[in-house]
């Protein structure tokens, strides 16, 4: 196992600034995401989306990433997941500033699991002196050498096809995802609330994603097939100040149906449930939280703490009651905002695979 202070997608918000910049501390919610975004764009309902700018960056909100998890097996049927993430922070609202003036602060997150290894790395940039953005036409996200780009043929709608690439000391990959279908909004319309309190999120993803190439650990080659998911997520602050992590499934289901779901933890006790479920024809709708749960069922000890690796599932309205098993229940990245992220498996009343992030624990 490797880690290069690797830090959730949501933690980055509090974290890049400490991180990279040697600076303050973050005590509102999860990782300073409950922090007061004075001076930045706030998230309303209503927004209409559009396609291909909407790719590109938001530098009047505070907080955005790019996210691509990728459920993989090789020849012989071994499963592994991969992670590519390319985060932006604003420091300071107001007029974007070029060169080294500029306000904001990138950083990248590569990973690879197996059943016995989880591999990190982490990188970080300064914006405005090519080092690290995103262009929305033609399609590209980088940070260094590792990028997300779009292909010959790319479709705004489908954002595919890519080319995915990071490399690490001891892990690195290149892999090729290609999508028939639209994208999903999701929440309501693309207004993922957080609270009842009024944080939210714009949040879109591309769950439909198929999957080739190769991916190498320790020096050792391994083609790869599978499916993936991308969320792209932008908001200035998406958590209460009260709320302390979250459990965030994307779940592949039988027939090309996909279910993201995820319970945000409030300091006393409570939780708020939110979700989508989506058709095969991308058709999302948000899911009710009344009678619908996750629940843990089995916890492992990791770095000191217990941490509920394995889950309880259940949504009556649309009979899905599932167990979730990790690949490797090790996946445990040990930095300043510590948090667990890797693939899993499920069975029940669906079977199928996805991935798994859990923070504030």
């Amino acid at each position: 196992m490797s880690a290069s202070r690797p830090i959730t997608r949501r933690a980055f918000a509090g974290g890049a600034l400490a991180l990279a910049l040697g600076g303050r501390s973050f005590a509102q919610g999860f990782a300073g995401l409950g922090e007061a975004a004075d001076g930045f764009a706030q998230v309303t309902p209503g927004r209409q989306f559009v396609f291909p700018a909407d790719h590109g960056p938001h530098p009047e909100f505070r907080i955005e990433w790019w996210y691509v998890t990728a459920n993989l097996v090789d020849a012989a049927g071994a499963a592994y997941g991969a992670q590519w993430t390319l985060f932006r922070q604003a420091m300071t609202s107001g007029v974007r500033v070029e060169g080294w003036a500029n306000q904001q602060v990138w950083m990248g997150h590569a990973a690879v699991t197996s059943a016995a290894t989880h591999h990190v790395a982490e990188t970080f940039a300064r914006g405005g002196v090519g080092q690290a953005d995103v262009i929305a036409t033609p399609f590209q996200a980088w940070i260094d050498a590792w990028q997300l780009r779009g292909l010959d043929g790319f479709d705004a709608q489908t954002v595919a096809p890519l080319e995915l690439k990071a490399a690490a000391n001891d892990f690195s990959y290149a892999l090729q995802l290609k999508a028939d279908r639209p994208l999903v909004l999701q929440g309501d319309h693309g207004y993922s609330r957080k609270s009842d309190r009024g944080q939210a999120s714009y949040y879109y993803s591309q769950p439909f994603f198929t999957v080739s190439g190769t991916i190498t650990i320790d020096g050792k080659p391994i083609g790869v097939t599978g499916h993936a998911w991308m969320d792209r997520e932008w908001s200035s602050q998406p958590l209460a100040p009260d709320q302390t992590g979250w459990d965030w499934l994307s779940l592949h289901l039988p027939g090309d149906e996909k279910l993201m779901l995820y319970r945000l933890r409030q300091k006393d006790g409570r939780e708020n449930l939110f979700g989508n479920w989506i058709t095969p024809d991308s058709r999302s709708t948000e899911i009710a939280a009344p009678g619908n749960s996750i629940t843990p069922t089995v916890t492992t000890e990791i770095a000191g703490r217990k941490l509920p690796t394995s889950w309880r599932v259940t949504l009556p309205e649309r009979g899905l009651a599932i167990e979730t098993t990790p690949l490797n229940p090790k996946s445990w990245m040990g930095t300043s905002f510590p948090y667990w992220e890797g693939p899993i498996r499920f069975s029940g009343s669906h079977s199928g695979i996805g991935y798994l992030e859990m923070t504030g624990y």
